[in-house]
């Protein structure tokens, strides 16, 4: 009777016992956030631009003062935190007696466009001739080597400098030249991505079952590649608002009544020894923002790849 029993036990165990589901993996998506959310240069990034882009895109709320308006009676005023300085102007003034708060998150714009407008041109370039080098291969891929190696031999703050000083000064020549320079890595990230993807069993599934060749560029091959190239996008942003930053420091980039950081540095530095916060401030800002586009850019690499930290 006991074994009986003890069967009868076993059995409504058994019958009653639910199966146990199987652990999930995370999606993709889950895992880029749950790393993103514990990586601190992600969130040091972040908060940095923000900020940055927050006092950009709200400037009139910033400072009520007009970057153009000039008064040369409260020239060269000194910041609030010195002796004499005033709230009327937190940052003082510059030069010509304009606001130096109002000149600094206005051409804060002008830094920022220039830099999206340039990765922007020269993102559209690089992936084209990368992915029509990686897919293709042969005749297309030493072609697209071949324009690559003339890009590489050619400096390109001389070049940009060259080009200024020839074809006259202007934004949108400015955003030309940069953007048109600045397309070598994004050739070499997209080629090498496309060629490792280039013979996957979906791309010969597309080809079989009769896509077009924009189809598969568009709808196959863009998505997989899309997390290499946003790292390089944001990188190369840095680069390309340095450069910027430079071409204004020598005088080709920018021309008042725009204004822009490295613009502010060019005009400030006969000042540098009497009044260093004329070039401190624009400085100062001109660093945190590539160092915020640089950490984001670290943190993005760290999250998409497979072997990050989960």
């Amino acid at each position: 009777m006991s074994g009986v029993a003890g069967e009868e036990q076993v059995m409504t165990g058994t019958l009653s016992a639910t199966p146990r589901e199987p652990d999930r993996l995370p999606t993709p998506g889950r895992l880029a956030l749950r790393r993103a959310l514990r990586h601190s240069g992600f969130w040091l990034g972040s908060v940095m631009l923000g900020v940055i882009l927050l006092a950009i895109v709200f400037a009139p709320l910033v400072t009520g003062a007009d970057p153009a308006a000039q008064d040369l009676s409260l020239r060269l005023a000194p910041p609030v935190w010195h002796a004499a300085g005033t709230w009327e102007h937190p940052l003082g003034t510059d030069h010509l007696g304009r606001d130096y708060l109002a000149l600094l998150v206005y051409g804060g714009r002008i830094s920022l466009l220039i830099g999206c407008l340039t990765i922007l041109m020269s993102t559209l370039i690089g992936v084209m001739l990368g992915v029509a080098a990686g897919y293709y291969g042969g005749m297309v891929d030493l072609a697209v080597n071949f324009i690559l190696t003339i890009r590489l031999t050619l400096p390109v703050v001389l070049v940009a400098l060259v080009a200024v000083a020839v074809l006259g000064q202007s934004l949108p020549l400015l955003v030309l030249v940069i953007g048109g320079l600045m397309w070598d890595r994004l050739v070499i990230v997209t080629r090498a991505t496309t060629q490792q993807l280039a013979g996957r069993d979906f791309i010969t599934a597309a080809q079989a079952l009769g896509a077009s060749t924009p189809r598969i560029f568009l709808r196959e091959l863009l998505p997989n590649i899309m997390a290499p190239l946003i790292v390089v996008c944001t990188l190369e942003l840095a680069r390309a608002i340095l450069l910027e930053s430079t071409l204004s420091f020598l005088g080709l980039g920018v021309l008042p009544p725009l204004t822009s950081w490295g613009l502010m540095i060019a005009e400030a530095k006969s000042q540098f020894l009497f009044r260093p916060w004329l070039i401190a401030i624009p400085g100062a800002a001109l660093a945190a923002l590539v160092l915020s586009i640089n950490l984001l850019g670290d943190a993005l690499r760290d999250i998409t790849a497979p072997d990050g930290k989960a």
